[in-house]
C-alpha cells in the first residue's frame, strides 16, 4: 500500500510532462500544416534536378 505513496506523485509528474510537451509543440507550430507534405510528394517539383 505505501507503493501508492511513490506511484501517485510520479504518474501526476509524468502525466504533467507530457501536457508541457504537447503545448510546447502546439505553441511552436507543429500542428499548422498536416496536409502539406502528403500533398508535396503527390506533385512533381519542376525546380528539381532532372530525373
Amino acid at each position: 500500500m505505501s507503493i501508492l505513496l511513490y506511484l501517485i506523485p510520479i504518474s501526476f509528474l509524468l502525466g504533467a510532462a507530457g501536457l508541457a510537451a504537447f503545448l510546447w509543440s502546439f505553441r511552436s507550430g507543429q500542428y499548422q500544416d498536416l496536409d502539406g507534405a502528403a500533398e508535396r510528394v503527390l506533385f512533381e517539383d519542376e525546380d528539381g534536378p532532372a530525373g
